[in-house]
Protein backbone atom coordinates (compact mmCIF):
# COMPACT_ATOMS: atom_id res chain seq x y z
CA UNK A 1 0.00 0.00 0.00
CA UNK A 2 2.87 2.41 0.83
CA UNK A 3 4.35 1.77 -2.60
CA UNK A 4 1.02 2.54 -4.23
CA UNK A 5 0.82 5.89 -2.38
CA UNK A 6 4.34 6.75 -3.51
CA UNK A 7 3.38 6.07 -7.13
CA UNK A 8 0.31 8.30 -6.83
CA UNK A 9 2.32 11.16 -5.26
CA UNK A 10 4.89 10.91 -8.04
CA UNK A 11 2.19 11.17 -10.67
CA UNK A 12 0.65 14.19 -8.93
CA UNK A 13 3.91 16.09 -8.74
CA UNK A 14 5.32 15.09 -12.12
CA UNK A 15 5.95 17.89 -14.61
CA UNK A 16 5.09 15.62 -17.52
CA UNK A 17 1.95 17.02 -19.12
CA UNK A 18 -1.12 14.84 -18.71
CA UNK A 19 0.64 12.19 -16.61
CA UNK A 20 -1.72 12.73 -13.70
CA UNK A 21 -4.59 11.52 -15.85
CA UNK A 22 -3.33 7.96 -15.89
CA UNK A 23 -3.73 7.54 -12.11
CA UNK A 24 -7.13 5.81 -12.47
CA UNK A 25 -5.62 3.43 -15.02
CA UNK A 26 -2.76 2.53 -12.69
CA UNK A 27 -5.15 1.94 -9.79
CA UNK A 28 -7.38 -0.20 -12.03
CA UNK A 29 -4.49 -2.40 -13.15
CA UNK A 30 -3.31 -2.87 -9.56
CA UNK A 31 -6.85 -3.73 -8.52
CA UNK A 32 -7.15 -6.44 -11.16
CA UNK A 33 -3.85 -8.04 -10.15
CA UNK A 34 -4.68 -7.93 -6.42
CA UNK A 35 -8.32 -9.00 -6.52
CA UNK A 36 -8.27 -11.28 -9.56
CA UNK A 37 -4.86 -12.99 -9.73
CA UNK A 38 -6.27 -15.50 -12.23
CA UNK A 39 -6.50 -12.71 -14.84
CA UNK A 40 -2.92 -13.21 -16.02
CA UNK A 41 -3.09 -17.00 -15.87
CA UNK A 42 -6.47 -17.43 -17.56
CA UNK A 43 -6.57 -14.40 -19.81
CA UNK A 44 -9.73 -13.27 -18.05
CA UNK A 45 -11.39 -13.00 -14.67
CA UNK A 46 -14.34 -15.24 -13.85
CA UNK A 47 -14.69 -13.75 -10.36
CA UNK A 48 -14.86 -16.98 -8.43
CA UNK A 49 -15.53 -16.90 -4.72
CA UNK A 50 -12.48 -16.21 -2.64
CA UNK A 51 -10.73 -19.20 -1.10
CA UNK A 52 -7.91 -19.86 1.33
CA UNK A 53 -6.91 -22.92 -0.70
CA UNK A 54 -3.35 -23.51 -1.73
CA UNK A 55 -1.68 -24.11 -5.04
CA UNK A 56 -0.08 -27.44 -5.94
CA UNK A 57 2.83 -27.57 -8.33
CA UNK A 58 2.37 -30.64 -10.50
CA UNK A 59 5.31 -32.83 -11.56
CA UNK A 60 6.74 -32.06 -14.96
CA UNK A 61 4.79 -33.89 -17.65
CA UNK A 62 6.50 -36.68 -19.56
CA UNK A 63 6.72 -36.51 -23.33
CA UNK A 64 7.56 -40.15 -23.96
CA UNK A 65 5.92 -43.44 -23.10
CA UNK A 66 6.46 -47.16 -23.64
CA UNK A 67 2.99 -47.23 -25.22
CA UNK A 68 2.88 -46.29 -28.90
CA UNK A 69 0.12 -43.95 -30.07
CA UNK A 70 -1.23 -46.67 -32.32
CA UNK A 71 -1.40 -49.06 -29.38
CA UNK A 72 -3.24 -46.50 -27.26
CA UNK A 73 -5.75 -45.95 -30.06
CA UNK A 74 -6.27 -49.69 -30.36
CA UNK A 75 -6.63 -50.28 -26.60
CA UNK A 76 -8.87 -47.34 -25.70
CA UNK A 77 -12.20 -48.41 -24.28
CA UNK A 78 -14.84 -46.75 -22.12
CA UNK A 79 -14.14 -48.05 -18.61
CA UNK A 80 -16.83 -47.44 -16.00
CA UNK A 81 -15.74 -49.64 -13.08
CA UNK A 82 -12.73 -48.84 -10.91
CA UNK A 83 -10.85 -50.26 -7.94
CA UNK A 84 -10.46 -48.38 -4.66
CA UNK A 85 -6.84 -47.48 -5.50
CA UNK A 86 -6.17 -43.72 -5.48
CA UNK A 87 -4.51 -41.90 -8.36
CA UNK A 88 -0.93 -40.75 -8.01
CA UNK A 89 -0.11 -37.05 -8.23
CA UNK A 90 2.07 -37.77 -11.27
CA UNK A 91 -0.84 -39.43 -13.09
CA UNK A 92 -3.22 -36.56 -12.35
CA UNK A 93 -0.67 -34.05 -13.59
CA UNK A 94 -0.06 -36.03 -16.76
CA UNK A 95 -3.79 -36.26 -17.52
CA UNK A 96 -4.27 -32.53 -17.02
CA UNK A 97 -1.28 -31.79 -19.23
CA UNK A 98 -2.76 -34.03 -21.92
CA UNK A 99 -5.96 -32.00 -21.79
CA UNK A 100 -4.57 -28.46 -21.95
CA UNK A 101 -0.86 -28.48 -21.18
CA UNK A 102 1.37 -25.79 -22.64
CA UNK A 103 3.86 -27.29 -25.09
CA UNK A 104 6.03 -24.41 -26.30
CA UNK A 105 7.19 -20.90 -25.50
CA UNK A 106 4.44 -19.32 -27.62
CA UNK A 107 1.78 -20.80 -25.37
CA UNK A 108 0.46 -23.44 -27.74
CA UNK A 109 -1.17 -26.40 -26.03
CA UNK A 110 -1.62 -30.14 -26.41
CA UNK A 111 -5.07 -29.68 -28.00
CA UNK A 112 -5.66 -27.41 -31.03
CA UNK A 113 -7.69 -24.24 -30.58
CA UNK A 114 -9.26 -21.96 -33.19
CA UNK A 115 -7.15 -18.82 -33.32
CA UNK A 116 -5.15 -20.12 -30.32
CA UNK A 117 -7.81 -18.51 -28.11
CA UNK A 118 -8.13 -21.47 -25.71
CA UNK A 119 -11.69 -21.16 -24.38
CA UNK A 120 -11.49 -24.33 -22.28
CA UNK A 121 -10.91 -24.63 -18.55
CA UNK A 122 -10.25 -27.89 -16.72
CA UNK A 123 -11.38 -28.76 -13.19
CA UNK A 124 -10.39 -31.85 -11.22
CA UNK A 125 -12.90 -33.27 -8.76
CA UNK A 126 -10.57 -35.28 -6.54
CA UNK A 127 -11.88 -37.68 -3.95
CA UNK A 128 -9.00 -40.10 -3.57
CA UNK A 129 -5.38 -39.32 -4.39
CA UNK A 130 -2.09 -40.29 -2.80
CA UNK A 131 -0.77 -36.76 -2.37
CA UNK A 132 -3.72 -34.39 -2.91
CA UNK A 133 -6.39 -33.76 -0.30
CA UNK A 134 -9.99 -34.14 -1.51
CA UNK A 135 -11.44 -31.09 -3.18
CA UNK A 136 -12.27 -29.37 -6.44
CA UNK A 137 -9.23 -27.98 -8.19
CA UNK A 138 -8.76 -25.65 -11.16
CA UNK A 139 -5.93 -26.45 -13.57
CA UNK A 140 -3.59 -23.57 -14.43
CA UNK A 141 -1.93 -24.60 -17.71
CA UNK A 142 0.72 -21.88 -17.95
CA UNK A 143 2.30 -22.84 -14.64
CA UNK A 144 1.17 -26.50 -14.67
CA UNK A 145 -0.42 -26.13 -11.25
CA UNK A 146 -3.64 -26.98 -9.48
CA UNK A 147 -5.47 -24.42 -7.39
CA UNK A 148 -8.04 -25.67 -4.93
CA UNK A 149 -11.33 -23.79 -5.17
CA UNK A 150 -13.36 -25.98 -2.78
CA UNK A 151 -12.21 -28.33 -0.04
CA UNK A 152 -13.78 -31.69 0.73
CA UNK A 153 -14.96 -34.71 -1.22
CA UNK A 154 -17.60 -33.51 -3.70
CA UNK A 155 -17.94 -36.73 -5.68
CA UNK A 156 -21.45 -37.43 -4.39
CA UNK A 157 -22.59 -33.99 -5.49
CA UNK A 158 -21.04 -34.38 -8.94
CA UNK A 159 -22.52 -37.89 -9.16
CA UNK A 160 -26.00 -36.55 -8.44
CA UNK A 161 -25.50 -33.79 -11.01
CA UNK A 162 -24.37 -36.50 -13.42
CA UNK A 163 -27.72 -38.30 -13.13
CA UNK A 164 -26.24 -40.76 -10.60
CA UNK A 165 -24.16 -42.58 -13.20
CA UNK A 166 -22.00 -45.13 -11.37
CA UNK A 167 -18.74 -44.15 -13.08
CA UNK A 168 -19.01 -40.58 -11.79
CA UNK A 169 -19.92 -41.83 -8.32
CA UNK A 170 -17.03 -44.29 -8.05
CA UNK A 171 -14.14 -42.69 -9.92
CA UNK A 172 -11.37 -41.41 -7.63
CA UNK A 173 -10.94 -38.44 -9.99
CA UNK A 174 -13.23 -36.80 -12.52
CA UNK A 175 -12.14 -34.02 -14.83
CA UNK A 176 -14.72 -31.43 -15.86
CA UNK A 177 -14.10 -29.52 -19.08
CA UNK A 178 -15.80 -26.13 -19.22
CA UNK A 179 -15.95 -23.47 -21.92
CA UNK A 180 -15.84 -19.68 -21.95
CA UNK A 181 -17.50 -19.18 -25.32
CA UNK A 182 -16.89 -15.43 -25.50
CA UNK A 183 -13.16 -16.01 -25.86
CA UNK A 184 -13.84 -17.58 -29.26
CA UNK A 185 -17.08 -15.93 -30.39
CA UNK A 186 -15.46 -12.53 -29.93
CA UNK A 187 -13.40 -13.31 -33.02
CA UNK A 188 -15.48 -15.86 -34.92
CA UNK A 189 -19.04 -14.88 -34.03
CA UNK A 190 -21.66 -17.63 -33.83
CA UNK A 191 -19.35 -20.05 -35.62
CA UNK A 192 -17.12 -19.87 -32.56
CA UNK A 193 -19.74 -21.78 -30.54
CA UNK A 194 -19.12 -24.82 -32.74
CA UNK A 195 -15.36 -24.42 -32.38
CA UNK A 196 -15.57 -24.55 -28.57
CA UNK A 197 -17.48 -27.84 -28.64
CA UNK A 198 -14.92 -29.23 -31.10
CA UNK A 199 -12.09 -28.27 -28.78
CA UNK A 200 -13.73 -30.02 -25.84
CA UNK A 201 -13.67 -33.19 -27.95
CA UNK A 202 -10.00 -32.71 -28.81
CA UNK A 203 -9.06 -32.29 -25.13
CA UNK A 204 -11.21 -35.22 -24.02
CA UNK A 205 -9.65 -37.63 -26.54
CA UNK A 206 -6.20 -36.55 -25.40
CA UNK A 207 -7.12 -37.48 -21.83
CA UNK A 208 -8.63 -40.81 -22.83
CA UNK A 209 -5.53 -41.82 -24.77
CA UNK A 210 -3.24 -40.61 -22.01
CA UNK A 211 -5.18 -42.74 -19.55
CA UNK A 212 -4.38 -45.82 -21.65
CA UNK A 213 -0.65 -45.09 -21.49
CA UNK A 214 -0.93 -44.81 -17.68
CA UNK A 215 -2.80 -48.14 -17.42
CA UNK A 216 -5.88 -46.31 -16.21
CA UNK A 217 -9.50 -46.63 -17.24
CA UNK A 218 -11.60 -43.66 -18.30
CA UNK A 219 -14.98 -42.82 -19.76
CA UNK A 220 -16.41 -39.52 -21.09
CA UNK A 221 -19.84 -38.44 -19.82
CA UNK A 222 -22.10 -35.97 -21.59
CA UNK A 223 -25.31 -36.57 -19.65
CA UNK A 224 -25.46 -34.24 -16.65
CA UNK A 225 -27.38 -31.31 -15.20
CA UNK A 226 -25.53 -28.23 -16.48
CA UNK A 227 -26.88 -25.91 -13.80
CA UNK A 228 -26.05 -28.32 -10.98
CA UNK A 229 -22.47 -28.82 -12.19
CA UNK A 230 -22.07 -25.05 -12.56
CA UNK A 231 -23.19 -24.53 -8.97
CA UNK A 232 -20.84 -27.17 -7.62
CA UNK A 233 -17.86 -25.70 -9.48
CA UNK A 234 -19.01 -22.15 -8.68
CA UNK A 235 -18.76 -21.14 -12.34
CA UNK A 236 -19.53 -17.65 -13.54
CA UNK A 237 -22.54 -17.02 -15.77
CA UNK A 238 -20.29 -16.98 -18.84
CA UNK A 239 -18.60 -20.34 -18.14
CA UNK A 240 -20.39 -23.56 -19.06
CA UNK A 241 -19.68 -27.26 -18.32
CA UNK A 242 -19.18 -29.33 -21.47
CA UNK A 243 -17.82 -32.73 -20.52
CA UNK A 244 -17.08 -34.97 -17.52
CA UNK A 245 -14.25 -37.50 -17.74
CA UNK A 246 -14.17 -40.22 -15.08
CA UNK A 247 -10.77 -41.80 -14.40
CA UNK A 248 -9.50 -44.58 -12.17
CA UNK A 249 -7.70 -47.90 -11.98
CA UNK A 250 -9.84 -50.37 -13.91
CA UNK A 251 -11.35 -53.38 -12.21
CA UNK A 252 -10.12 -56.72 -13.49
CA UNK A 253 -12.44 -58.26 -16.06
Amino acid sequence: MQRLLEIIMFLKTSAVSGLYRIIPVVIGIIGVVVFCPSFIEKGGCTMKKSSDSGVIQLPKAKTNSPTALEQALNDRRSVRHYTDSPLALEAIGQLLWAAQGVTNSRGFRTAPSAGALYPLEIYAVIGDSKKITPGIYHYLPKSHRLKRIKAGDHRKAICKAGLSQSAICNAPVSLVITGLFERTTGKYGKRGIQYVFMEAGHAAQNVLLQAVTLNLGAVPMGAFDNDAVSRILELSETEHPLYILCIGHPEAN
